[in-house]
């Protein structure tokens, strides 16, 4: 099974406890999965806390930093699909890389990223 990058409506669906979203965690890991939270998507949907859902689905998930290999990547990538959202950008880039589907709302835009650097991106709704 491929792994699973996590979108800020991920997290906030964690939050608010859908319980969709907790049934698809849980079954990551139990498989050994641990899914990827870009930086970015953190910062995103912090809000200062406490969160006590975001927390608690956190602290089964990677963090993902953008370090300039990243940022350059998705600065490379805004440039190609001609947008400014260096979140969504950084979401495509690392889940390409690392083979994820990514569990997101937004699936349209990171969908316009992918094919204008040319990688393909499976998606599944968060």
């Amino acid at each position: 099974m491929p792994g699973l990058t996590y979108d800020t409506r991920a997290l906030i669906a964690a939050e608010r406890n859908e319980q969709h979203l907790w049934a698809l965690h849980r079954g990551a890991l139990e498989q050994g999965l641990m899914p990827t939270v870009p930086a970015g998507v953190l910062a995103q949907s912090w809000r200062g806390g406490p969160q006590a859902q975001m927390s608690r689905l956190l602290s089964g998930c990677r963090i993902a930093l953008l370090n300039e290999t990243r940022a350059r990547s998705a600065g490379t990538a805004c440039a190609s699909a001609g947008t400014n959202d260096v979140v969504d950008a950084a979401i495509v880039v690392g889940a390409s890389a690392r083979g994820d589907v990514v569990i997101t709302s937004d699936e349209r835009d990171l969908g316009r990223i992918a094919a204008a650097i040319g990688v393909t991106l499976h998606t599944r709704q968060a």
